[in-house]
């Protein structure tokens, strides 16, 4: 694993009262689900499913898929680490600035990669094409008919598009219905992000039954654990409830986005999500973030690390309205220092 994921909180001694390092929404009720695992706990003496069979049927029947069309994984992590692991050697292109496991995977698995910035710019021989929809980090979303027509143009190219945050962004994705009128393109879905629940580490891959079977031929047995399937199985019932919901979120996104760009210091990209890259005009992101954690005890995502990306650049997504006014106050206050 690449090191500068988002959610360090570990790395910090002091406690870390904001968090806008980590995509995962805010404002979601997980009061219910605590209950149900809680009533579940005792499970945990038995060994869950080799594979997560049930789970896998509840969400064919949730989207309204054929059988054996979805893989549920270990975050969707897993399913980009069975992909690559798939498709080993292949010739791939990589969309970026992006999400580092993406390149990480294709490393392990001895990947002949490219990089573009534009997906129009693919190159001819490409086997597997990577593309985060909406992106991470900078929270653009891809036109729909844009990508409809480059997996079509290229029916020998296998197309994994990230959908990890397709719930946070009010513009038209593909569905896993539509993504099944092709056999070269693969879906990635986080349960994680959506609801809250990162800690219990769960995701899911959409495709044609084909391309699944071979994802499940390299899947280790029992890589999602009891809880998990339990936390999916009650989701896909129950469903989580947010206190806030996406048309406040995005709005609250723009203003903090706005008020970011107004300390004159600071450069965002556009933003079709509740995410959003920065860069800064001087300085570097890793001691603005060290900054605001052992100062304020705020974490930041220095994105850096990010392929592509310099030391100026720093991610985040919007918490509250007062935890992101008091973000932009502590960022002006250490502009000034």
């Amino acid at each position: 694993m690449i090191k500068g994921h988002g959610d360090d909180i570990y790395a910090y001694n002091r406690p870390i009262t904001s968090n806008f390092s980590s995509n995962v929404c805010y404002g979601a009720d997980l009061d219910g689900l605590n209950r149900h695992l809680c009533n579940r706990i005792r499970t945990i003496t038995n060994y869950p499913e080799p594979e997560p069979y049930t789970l896998e049927k509840k969400l064919e029947a949730h989207h309204n898929l054929p059988n054996g069309t979805v893989c549920v994984t270990n975050g969707a992590t897993e399913a980009i680490y069975l992909i690559a692991q798939t498709f080993r050697g292949a010739n791939t292109t990589i969309l970026i600035p992006t999400f580092n496991e993406y390149a990480d995977a294709c490393r392990i698995h001895g990947h002949q990669r490219t990089t573009i910035r534009e997906p129009q710019h693919l190159p001819p021989h490409t086997q597997t094409a990577w593309i985060c929809n909406p992106n991470n980090p900078t929270g653009t979303v891809w036109d729909k008919e844009l990508l409809t027509t480059l997996i079509r143009s290229n029916p020998k190219t296998c197309f994994i598009i990230d959908q990890a945050y397709e719930h946070f962004t009010q513009k038209e994705l593909l569905t896993p219905q539509e993504a099944l009128n092709h056999h070269n393109l693969i879906q990635l879905h986080s349960m994680t992000k959506r609801y809250a629940i990162p800690g219990l580490r769960l995701g899911y891959a959409t495709a044609q039954a084909g391309l699944i079977q071979r994802l499940r031929e390299n899947r280790m047995p029992w890589s999602v654990n009891r809880l998990a399937i339990e936390a999916g199985l009650y989701i896909t019932e129950h469903g989580i409830t947010h206190t806030t919901d996406l048309q406040t979120l995005l709005a609250e996104t723009q203003k903090l986005k706005k008020d970011l760009e107004n300390t004159q210091a600071i450069d965002v990209w556009p933003t079709d999500t509740h995410y959003m890259l920065a860069r800064l005009h001087r300085g570097q992101a890793k001691k603005l973030k060290n900054y605001l954690a052992e100062e304020h005890g705020t974490l930041i995502r220095d994105a850096s690390t990010f392929e592509g990306l310099s030391q100026e650049y720093f991610r985040i997504a919007t918490q509250s309205p007062q935890e992101n006014k008091q973000l932009v106050k502590h960022i002006n206050q250490w502009i000034t220092l």
